[in-house]
């Protein structure tokens, strides 16, 4: 389930991103996989999804949205489930590397 303590504050303005997302009135299926979906069938919905995230205007807003809240599935701003961790993963990696080099620095 999305930890949506993270989630950024429920005011108008922050949210309004999501009136001009492509995705708006798409059926969420294409975004979000169903429970037994495997293969090339989960890898062609999520290339579909990606193509209508591809000419997106919030597509940064959404990304920056599924990052925040640490959205663990659908296709999010362009980019599918494994690929938002790695690049969550590699965030984290990069502040436990600078807090290291702080510490031999001392």
């Amino acid at each position: 389930m999305t930890d949506v303590s993270r989630s950024p504050r429920a005011i108008q303005h922050d949210w309004e991103w999501q009136l001009r997302a492509a995705c708006r009135g798409a059926d969420s299926g294409l975004f979000f996989h169903p429970h037994d979906e495997r293969g090339d069938a989960r890898v062609e919905r999520e290339r579909e999804a990606k193509r209508v995230c591809d000419g997106c205007p919030v597509r940064r807003e959404c990304l920056s949205h599924a990052l925040e809240a640490r959205e663990q599935f659908g296709v999010w701003g362009g980019l599918g489930e494994e690929e938002r961790r790695a690049l969550l993963g590699a965030a984290s990696g990069d502040r436990r590397e600078d807090r290291s080099l702080a510490r031999s620095a001392v």
